[in-house]
């Protein structure tokens, strides 16, 4: 910085507390954009689930990716009786409301249920996306673009609150006294 002024306010500023001020900022931007990410995966759900209801097919026109339908018309494109697109909304609506609820809240507990979410879908999609390649044979474009929110969605969710993991006591080494055991006499 050329300015000796605001070298100085940058660098008391992130003295004071401002490290924690520009963490805080970026956990609520990766909140945001995941909110934002949820927004689309909601809107490529409801679409897939509105054709299912409507029994039309799905636009799907992209070079050597048109298996749109192959894939939603198979028997794998249902769960308990229920359309996978519907489970999709149900997904994204709920991470929709955690992260706009932590916006407002700015909770941990938020943040950790939100990164429970996001791992649930990043290993749904991980299993769906496998049954398309395996044993349908066909790739879904939606279901690609949604796979991939929901990938972006769990590294951001990763980002917001990392894991700390404390630190072990190696299993030798002596374990102090309870505060409330009598010490023996020291002879």
């Amino acid at each position: 910085m050329r300015n000796p002024a605001l070298r100085d306010f940058a660098f008391s500023s992130l003295h004071r507390g401002g490290k924690a001020r520009i963490l805080s900022y970026m956990k609520r931007m990766g909140v945001v954009v995941i909110l934002a990410l949820a927004f689309c995966g909601l809107a490529d759900s409801m679409y897939l689930a509105q054709n299912e209801i409507s029994h039309r097919p799905l636009l799907c026109n992209i070079q050597y990716l048109d298996g749109c339908n192959t894939v939603a018309n198979s028997p794998y494109s249902h769960l308990f009786g229920m359309p996978l697109a519907e489970y999709g909304v149900l997904f994204y609506g709920i991470l929709f409301v955690l992260a706009a609820l932590e916006l407002v809240l700015f909770d941990q507990l938020l943040r950790r249920v939100l990164q429970g979410i996001a791992l649930i879908g990043v290993l749904s999609s991980l299993y769906f996306t496998s049954i398309q390649i395996y044993f349908i044979s066909s790739f879904c474009t939606y279901c690609a673009i949604s796979a991939a929110i929901t990938l972006l969605v769990g590294i951001l969710a990763s980002f917001i609150e990392p894991i700390r993991m404390r630190a072990r006591q190696h299993p030798s080494a002596p374990m102090p006294p309870s505060p409330s055991l009598p010490m023996p006499p020291s002879v």
